[in-house]
């Protein structure tokens, strides 16, 4: 269960169970990337705080718009981008349940085991968008990236 002291760990098991997912299928594994997971923390926290669940923000963000506004698109001829979002209270918020949700779900399936990504940043918020009355529970973000650059 997600909680304000384990934020590592439970990063650390979703990328575990994402990456299960794809090397299972013969797919390479993400790997973590700093930026990436400060826009996915960012927006997990903005979702909780401002009580909404949504891939675009209450402002007009798009991931795009929020992953251009770091370099990780710097000097990246092409480049492709994917989000997954998910809150769960109680059972529900762990990443074991996350992921699952995910690959229950064609389109946020699609973006786990798109043969393009190769980066991940993986975002939790401790709390949800709505009122749980107090029940436990987390929000999740995960950007996916690719880049190639020109030689």
């Amino acid at each position: 269960m997600p909680t304000t002291a384990n934020g590592a760990q439970v990063r650390a098991g979703t990328l575990c169970l994402i990456n299960r997912e794809r090397t299972s299928r013969g797919l390479r594994a993400l790997r973590h990337d700093s930026q990436l997971r400060k826009v996915a923390g960012r927006y997990s926290r903005q979702m909780v705080r401002d009580s909404f669940f949504d891939h675009v923000g209450p402002s007009g963000s798009t991931v795009r718009s929020r992953i251009r506004g770091t370099t990780y698109l710097s000097r990246a001829a092409t480049w492709s981008l994917g989000e997954n979002l998910y809150w769960g209270s109680g059972d529900r918020a762990t990443p074991q349940e996350s992921v699952e949700g995910w690959m229950h779900s064609p389109g946020h399936r699609r973006n786990v085991l798109d043969r393009r990504f190769r980066d991940i940043g993986i975002g939790i918020a401790i709390g949800a968008p709505e009122d749980v009355a107090g029940t436990p529970s987390a929000t999740y973000t995960t950007d996916f990236g690719a880049r190639t650059y020109r030689k």
